[in-house]
């Protein structure tokens, strides 16, 4: 499998009155077809290596390699490979989906043949036919997001560069947006993503690079990034506090022990072994312990990302 996204030691800093901010260092590695999520808090550095990459910018250090071409020496071969939505619409508001689009066919070479055909495929892919002869001023905030990544794909990209692409969307635009994406993976599309949301990188992302203060701390799935905060915990939830109480000493029995949490009516205690969760289940039903749920939970990605970041939310948005 080819590599589509590669970066050694990039970079680029920005001065400030109180210091400096931008991205300190990051290298990565992203094969064809695979989704990567950029995750951290404002200031870490996540739209600097988006630009950096997608060649609106240039680095102050290190090389980088879209689809196999340095983004620095062959700007213009990169740009004819890749598609990028921005963190705001780029789309014209006074324009309906099918002239913007055709527009846009045109700005990237097409015929004008062409891209009325591309313009009328995308619009139907996207879920727009009923309002494509609309003004975009009239869009949904999910519409006019869906139309931005349509847009970004008048010519089929083979690396997509997206930034926070669900910011201010619903619920249920956002699912639309992740199932858009899917599907272009799915043609072989590689995605490089920056999110803000932790369950958008955990659906979506085959890997995830978390940033902090501009540097990597952190790299691997999203399972692997869990397994760095603790193991998976069993939590066992009951009916009362007096069940709970009466649980906690045969509980105590597995390895790691268990703990009361402060409702009093839920013990959690670490899985340590594989064999952990039919223990519990096994040692509540010998002692005649009742009780309404067990589970088996994995720390969140909100645990790594408070964890493994400390302050750093704290730290001030960069460009």
């Amino acid at each position: 499998m080819s590599s589509a996204i590669e970066a050694e030691h990039v970079g680029k800093m920005y001065s400030l009155k109180d210091g400096e901010v931008g991205l300190r260092d990051l290298s990565l590695h992203v094969e064809q077809g695979q989704v990567l999520a950029l995750l951290g808090p404002n200031g870490a550095g996540k739209t600097t290596a988006i630009r950096g990459l997608s060649t609106l910018l240039q680095f102050d250090r290190g090389s980088a390699r879209i689809a196999g071409y340095d983004v620095r020496r062959d700007a213009a071969k990169v740009r004819e490979r890749i598609g990028l939505v921005g963190q705001h619409a780029a789309v014209d508001e006074q324009l309906t989906a099918r002239q913007n689009l055709r527009f846009f066919g045109r700005l990237r070479g097409l015929s004008r043949e062409a891209s009325t055909e591309r313009a009328g495929a995308l619009v139907e892919q996207f879920g727009l036919g009923e309002a494509q002869n609309r003004a975009v001023s009239g869009y949904s905030g999910g519409m006019r997001r869906r139309l931005d990544l349509a847009a970004s794909l008048i010519v089929s990209p083979q690396v997509l560069f997206v930034d926070e692409p669900t910011t201010g969307l619903d619920p249920a635009a956002r699912r639309d947006l992740w199932q858009s994406l899917r599907d272009l993976v799915r043609s072989g599309t590689t995605i490089l993503l920056t999110t803000q949301y932790l369950e958008e990188a955990d659906e979506l992302a085959d890997q995830i690079v978390l940033l902090a203060r501009g540097v990597v701390v952190a790299q691997g799935s999203s399972d692997d990034l869990k397994a760095m905060v603790g193991p998976s915990v069993i939590q066992i939830r009951f009916a009362t506090g007096t069940d709970a109480d009466a649980a906690l000493p045969t509980l105590g029995r597995i390895d790691g022990g268990a703990n009361l949490d402060s409702s009093g009516m839920r013990v959690t205690l670490p899985a340590a072994s594989n064999g952990a969760l039919s223990r519990t289940v096994e040692l509540l039903a010998a002692a005649g312990i009742a009780a309404t749920e067990v589970t088996l939970r994995k720390p969140s990605l909100d645990e790594v990302f408070l964890t493994l970041t400390g302050d750093a939310a704290a730290t001030k948005e960069t460009a």
